[in-house]
């Protein structure tokens, strides 16, 4: 004992994967224990038959058995202590377990129950039979185990429990607290050299020093639940200053009236300090705060449904903000025409700040707030000049007939009336009406004025009466229509048409010699760009892709003159492209542009001759099946494709439907 370097290490125990059962004995003596109930555990354990087996060989439950647990896997943060003469001692551990009351003996209990139910079942079934009735016994031989087998049978619950009851005990020797041996080893918890010179190198402050002692632990910061996005917590709200509070909120929010802001945000806040922070984050409609699109749509990111730019989504969303300033009602199909944005994008516009009615369209969420209006005349007037740069912007890039703003800066005085479908409709024949006079005299004038330049002097040009049919043909060549209203608008891309006569005058053919006009080469390099990503198009969806194009183009760009179908098509066929004449069914319901179908015929890659025999087939075929498709390469390019390259092609152009291929754009579910 005093020579403690000298003292051997007879049996170190290392508890398997922190796993540790310690058996304690009962005082069976002790007035608190149930003798009864000992007596019964140890019956329904063991039963009636003591032997070398039994848990409780007495026939009385006398020990206890207790099962260790991992408190936690990060066991650094942890010490004992102890406290001596004025001085704190710590050491650190390694290891933390709990022991807890193992409760195994009940299911030994469980078991021998059971065993005798089927011994009694057993012994019924059996009192008929002969005791030297002649039983056949099939023998069979246990083939020899396989590593495979050994490995998974070692690695087996059953085996581990198995092996974990056939472990010895260890016995231990309990020393109590005043007893000299524990007193020995509680000398280890208490540091060596505890004099004062060695303790000059903590000149740390006693915060930093516990901060070094016992760190933030990195694991209990990532345990910590997170709470879901559009979860908003007003204490930590709180905690920041008043510029971000009113810009979390309305971000959330979306639309809100300036009493409502005011009672969220607390009644110590200054109401100017709001109304100047809500402007930089908010405009005002029908005098209620709805959140700018910049917030929502931060710049470099795009639509979750599109793929469209933050630039052009904040340009029609402003659009629908403005709509709202001038009735309670806006169309979604007129949002949609004017941005031409798709029908997902425009819908999550409408749903920041309005509710749908049956028959009626898309209403403003909150009511006319008239009282905010009258009181702040300055704020107002302020939103009315924002609300007229905005106007005049939309204008300039959506090619809108100028609507004027009231001349009153108390625009949103009052909330306007209620409008039916049938009464606007109404309205827009009765402007169309009135404008169609002069739109027709633009129209000729612009044709006059592209004709006689064309003439060189000294020439003259044969003047025939222009019949019947061929006015018929002029009137049937509609533009294509990308016009904001496109109901008796007469508008070609949001133009009239005596503009965008200036570059297609004929139905659509340009003139001769514009084929090099920056119009005709910014649209040739449109459609090669296009149908280099997909090689079959109808041309339904070749136009939907360029009211994509054009709504991510900045305003004043040269497509914005107006682009005719027919000058598209032209465009296509120019480009390389031949239109495959797809035999469709009698009873299709695809429209005429949709039986359209375009195909880039030479791409310049190793497959062009595969895909040039497949648009043939399905020239003459509606639908077909891939067998067929695969026999018809072969035949035709000579060789035995394989299945990487036929799916190659079918991708490039064809859809799969119900065990049919389809060209793209083609099939009618």
């Amino acid at each position: 004992m005093a020579n403690e370097e000298d003292d051997p290490v007879v049996q170190e125990i290392k508890p398997k994967q922190q796993k540790v059962e310690l058996e304690m004995a009962i005082d069976t003596l002790n007035p608190n224990y149930c003798r009864s109930k000992g007596e019964q555990i140890a019956l329904n354990v063991d039963g009636a038959c003591a032997d070398e087996t039994s848990t409780y060989s007495s026939k009385l439950m006398d020990k206890q058995t207790f099962c260790s647990s991992q408190t936690t896997s990060n066991t650094s943060r942890y010490a004992a202590a102890l406290y001596r003469q004025g001085e704190l001692h710590l050491t650190p551990l390694h290891g933390i377990l709990q022991l807890r009351p193992s409760f195994s003996y009940l299911d030994k209990a469980d078991a021998k129950h059971r065993e005798r139910e089927a011994a009694n079942e057993a012994g019924d079934s059996s009192q008929d039979e002969a005791e030297d009735d002649v039983k056949q016994i099939t023998v069979r031989f246990s083939r020899p185990e396989s590593e495979q087998a050994r490995q998974r049978r070692v690695q087996s619950y059953e085996f581990l429990q198995k092996k974990h009851a056939e472990e010895p005990w260890v016995h231990l020797h309990y020393y109590g607290l005043r007893d000299s041996r524990s007193e020995h080893e509680r000398q280890y918890l208490l540091c060596p050299g505890s004099s004062g010179v060695e303790n000059t190198e903590l000149v740390k402050s006693p915060s930093e020093y516990l901060m070094m002692l016992m760190p933030p632990s990195q694991e209990e910061e990532k345990d910590k639940p997170v709470a879901p996005s559009n979860v908003l917590s007003m204490a930590q709200l709180r905690t920041l200053p008043l510029a971000d509070q009113i810009k979390i909120l309305m971000k959330n929010v979306k639309v809100m009236p300036f009493a409502n802001l005011m009672s969220l945000l607390g009644p110590s806040i200054d109401s100017v300090a709001v109304l100047r922070g809500i402007q930089k984050v908010a405009m005002l409609v029908q005098g209620n705060w709805v959140v700018k699109s910049d917030i929502l749509y931060p710049k470099d990111s795009s639509s979750p449904h599109s793929g469209v730019p933050a630039e052009v989504l904040c340009r029609g969303r402003d659009f629908v903000m403005w709509k709202f300033t001038q009735s309670r009602w806006v169309v979604r199909k007129e949002v949609a025409t004017v941005t031409k944005l798709c029908a997902e994008d425009v819908k999550d516009f409408l749903e920041h700040m309005a509710v749908v009615r049956i028959n009626k369209g898309w209403e403003f969420i909150l009511p006319y707030d008239g009282e905010f209006i009258k009181k702040h005349p300055d704020v107002v007037q302020r939103q009315h000049m924002l609300w007229t740069g905005i106007q005049a912007k939309l204008e300039k890039v959506y090619n809108l007939v100028k609507e004027t703003m009231p001349k009153k800066p108390d625009a949103q005085s009052g909330p306007a009336g209620l409008v039916s479908g049938d009464q606007r409709i109404q309205v827009a024949k009765t402007k169309a009406q009135q404008n169609h006079a002069l739109l027709e005299r633009e129209l000729q004038r612009r044709k006059e004025q592209l004709r006689v330049p064309a003439v060189p002097p000294g020439v003259r040009i044969k003047e025939e009466p222009v019949s019947e049919e061929d006015e018929e043909q002029e009137v049937e060549e509609e533009p294509m229509d990308t016009s904001p209203s496109g109901l008796h608008s007469k508008l070609a891309n949001g133009l009239p048409l005596g503009r965008a006569a200036g570059t297609d005058s004929f139905n659509g053919h340009p003139p001769q010699g514009c084929a090099s006009t920056p119009v005709a080469r910014e649209l040739k390099a449109f459609v090669e760009a296009t149908f280099q990503r997909q090689f079959v198009l109808t041309l339904s969806e070749l136009k939907r892709l360029f009211n994509l194009h054009l709504a991510s183009l900045p305003p004043g760009h040269t497509l914005f003159s107006g682009i005719s179908d027919r000058m598209l098509q032209d465009t296509v066929l120019a480009a390389g492209c031949k239109q495959i004449l797809v035999p469709f069914p009698p009873q299709t319901a695809a429209s005429p542009d949709e039986q359209k179908v375009f195909a880039l015929w030479e791409s310049g890659d190793m497959s062009d001759q595969h895909r040039q025999v497949l648009l043939e087939i399905f020239s003459k075929n509606y639908r077909v099946r891939r067998n067929m498709i695969q026999s018809r390469l072969t035949q035709e390019c000579g060789e035995d494709l394989s299945k990487q390259e036929v799916d190659k092609v079918l991708k490039d152009c064809c859809v799969s439907y119900g065990g049919m291929w389809y060209l793209k754009g083609t099939v009618q579910s």
